[in-house]
């Protein structure tokens, strides 16, 4: 479904990503590793029209060339971003933030079945839709923020380190909730420092190190690999 090759950005004179290649599939949950400055976020940014690539460089997704869209028709052809941080309307209710994740044409036609599709993930939102999202809990919020992008009925969910300053309760309750995320159809890209919970849930991994993916495989033998228990898993 999704597929990337080439992929390299620049900060000025930085090179942040270096021919980065990867898939997804559908249904797939995949995970990119990496520590504090790998390249991560610039990696979702790039996948989300937020930042330009160099010349060459090729996403697709259901055959769409995403790299030639901006951001915003990258997001009618699939691809929904929950950021780093959330970015949620503070002030508005959980009902309002989830409202202006339908604001496509054809996501307003099924803003119903989008929502019950939330509540089956999240089952909580649905007691709080009244509440206002800034007073929420962190965890909360980052259920509005995913159930937001569920909104717009995307065929790939890209997630930008989704447990940063969540409880390690909260943390697994996230997790638990990505694989029926999965289970309806999307594919979900995650970029993450926290190793042990998305290598657990997730079908792939990739390594990345200074802009640079330097190994991928199954998420069962990331997790057994004595080279990534080292790097990224304390061991």
């Amino acid at each position: 479904m999704l597929e990337v090759s080439g992929l390299s950005v620049s900060y000025g004179r930085h090179l942040a990503l270096e021919s980065a290649a990867l898939t997804v599939a559908a249904g797939e949950i995949v995970v990119v590793l990496g520590s504090n400055g790998a390249g991560k976020s610039t990696l979702i940014k790039a996948l989300s029209g937020l930042v330009a690539p160099h010349p060459g460089a090729r996403v697709t997704l259901d055959g769409t060339a995403l790299h030639k869209l901006p951001a915003h028709r990258i997001v009618e052809a699939g691809l929904a971003l929950v950021p780093e941080g959330r970015h949620l309307f503070s002030t508005l209710s959980v009902a309002e933030n989830l409202a202006l994740g339908a604001f496509m044409p054809r996501t307003r036609a099924q803003a119903e079945a989008s929502l019950e599709r939330v509540f089956e993930v999240f089952p909580k939102l649905k007691q709080r839709l009244g509440q206002i999202a800034g007073t929420m809990s962190g965890g909360e919020q980052q259920m509005v923020a995913i159930g937001r992008a569920m909104m717009t009925c995307p065929k790939l969910l890209l997630l930008d380190e989704p447990s940063l300053g969540l409880s390690p309760l909260l943390t697994a309750e996230l997790f638990r909730a990505l694989p029926r995320i999965a289970a309806t159809g999307a594919g979900v890209l995650l970029v993450e420092q926290n190793s042990h919970h998305s290598l657990a849930i997730s079908d792939r991994g990739y390594l990345l190190e200074k802009g640079v993916i330097t190994g991928q495989g199954a998420a069962a033998d990331l997790l057994k690999s004595e080279e990534v228990q080292k790097a990224y898993l304390g061991m």
